[in-house]
């Protein structure tokens, strides 16, 4: 009955937040934000890196003499070596395990800290692979940079979620999209610069990951925790002032009012993982922290960005043109991501969500239908069909930028109400770097052992995850954020779900 009271009370309230736009709101998002950039940067880098010649011979020399012996043909298992895919894979496994500690920095010391010990241990191992000198020292960089990518991913989300205005929340959140798509464009860039740097163009690549975790740590000095988390922490006068700063107004009350309330309801619970197994989160359980992340997943994306310049010199391109290939499709991403900035606030995320869909299922079944007709007989592919897979590609990148990239991290952010939200978001970034983790491992053995059937496993699987999305997900645009777990409570189905708990507990 409570709870029932306080959402009650809050959703009056809700009517009654003021502010405006401040520079120093706008400073806090940029300077947040950039944590984005960790993640996209490396996955661009790793990309490229594992196709450079210079990488594969001091590293993979068997790799590289499979390449040079199919250089212009085309070829699904030119690139299949489980070794080189760990390179990949470890950084994720390493941020799976790391966001557990990073869920309790986040929730006792806040998700400032949390952002800056992140940066810190990604500035580590980008020293630490620029230097390496064999495997299991590329290996331990790899596992610095996760750790890393584990902290700011659990905590970035939460602090644009938290600091934004409702009614501009999603495009604020989708910042953390943004600066991760503008990483992987540069790192693209740099790549197809730096693979012309013999021999230690990829040593260039790999350690200007430093120079993104330098600018987070720096501007983490003046960044300021959000009054979500200083109310969480008990500091209240702090927490009013920063919410007034932040807002540009000194009218606050009755925003206040809510953060105290859901502060009081997250300091009644004792153990916030084991409160994401009550029957009445199960909703923010299947959806939030276990559907949508391994569904971002599972879509296929990763394994572009992964290996699109390997993909492209599977696909017969040179070394250069492959390059220049992922460049293309990183551009496609960032439009994607400001096309889902501007529209996602007024369309809403069930729309985005629907519609990139049927993009990225058309996609797919045509690249698997040139790749069944025109691939893998040893053959250099016409340039018309060259062209017609990067277009599609192109086609389903840009629709994966402006629905599930962005709204993988937005969505999970606003289901969790205060006292599980921390945890919530610790079980979002495990769940999405395991299955980040095992696509990165299995795609290269996968492309080479089902061939084109590869892509239809993912059109296959995004008409699945389409389905959840039009069954089981509200709409969440311009509904303060904690409020939105009360829209379960009007849902078809898991308003069901909820008020069985209800009625079981009185």
């Amino acid at each position: 009955m409570a709870g029932g009271f306080v959402g009650e009370e809050a959703g009056k309230r809700a009517e009654l937040y003021e502010g405006r736009i401040t520079s120093y709101f706008v400073l806090a998002c940029i300077v947040g934000s950039l944590g984005g950039s960790l993640f996209g940067y490396d996955l661009g880098v790793s990309s490229g890196v594992t196709s450079m010649d210079d990488f594969l011979k001091e590293f993979f020399p068997g790799v590289y003499g499979r390449k040079q012996e199919h250089l212009h043909e085309t070829d699904y298992c030119k690139y299949d070596n489980q070794v080189l895919t760990l390179f990949t894979s470890s950084l994720y496994f390493a941020g799976l395990v790391s966001t557990f500690g990073a869920s309790w920095v986040t929730r006792s010391k806040g998700r400032r800290v949390s952002i800056m010990v992140g940066s810190v241990s990604f500035f580590l191992g980008a020293i630490v692979n620029a230097a390496a000198m064999n495997i299991p020292m590329l290996i331990v960089g790899r596992v610095l940079l996760g750790i890393g990518i584990g902290f700011c991913n659990q905590a970035v989300p939460l602090y644009l979620s938290e600091i934004a205005p409702s009614k501009i929340r999603g495009a604020v959140n989708q910042l953390f999209q943004l600066t991760t798509c503008l990483g992987i464009l540069v790192a693209d860039v740099l790549n197809y610069f730096t693979d012309k740097i013999h021999p230690w163009g990829w040593r260039l690549s790999l350690g200007l990951a430093a120079v993104p975790a330098i600018l987070i740590f720096v501007g983490g000095i003046f960044l300021p925790e959000t009054p979500n988390s200083l109310v969480e922490q008990g500091r209240l006068e702090e927490a009013r002032k920063i919410l007034e700063k932040v807002r540009g107004t000194t009218k606050v009350d009755a925003e206040f009012d809510d953060l105290k309330d859901a502060s009081e309801a997250a300091r009644a619970v004792k153990n916030p993982f084991g409160n994401l197994l009550k029957r009445r989160n199960r909703p923010q359980l299947i959806i939030g922290a276990l559907g949508i992340p391994a569904f971002q997943q599972l879509s296929g994306m990763n394994s572009i960005l992964f290996y699109a310049p390997v993909i492209f010199q599977s696909l017969g391109f040179g070394s250069g043109a492959a390059l220049y290939s992922s460049i293309i499709t990183g551009s496609m991403l960032v439009v994607g991501a400001l096309v889902s900035m501007s529209v996602v606030d007024r369309l809403g995320r069930r729309f985005l969500f629907i519609q990139a869909g049927i993009q990225m299922i058309g996609s797919m079944v045509v690249i698997a239908g040139t790749l069944a007709l025109k691939f893998g007989h040893g053959e250099t592919l016409s340039k018309g069909v060259a062209v017609l897979l990067v277009v599609m590609i192109c086609l389903f990148v840009v629709a994966y930028g402006w629905s599930w990239g962005p709204l993988g991290w937005l969505v999970p952010s606003e289901l969790f109400p205060l006292e599980m939200r921390s945890a919530g978001q610790s079980v979002v970034v495990c769940v999405n770097l395991f299955f980040t983790a095992a696509i990165a491992q299995c795609f290269l053995a996968a492309l080479c052992h089902l061939r084109y059937g590869v892509f239809i496993l993912f059109a296959s699987l995004i008409v699945i995850m389409s389905i959840f999305i039009i069954l089981l997900l509200p709409e969440t645009k311009q509904v303060p954020i904690e409020e939105v777990s009360q829209l379960f409570q009007k849902h078809w189905y898991w308003k069901h779900v909820v008020r069985e708990d209800s009625e079981e507990q009185s």
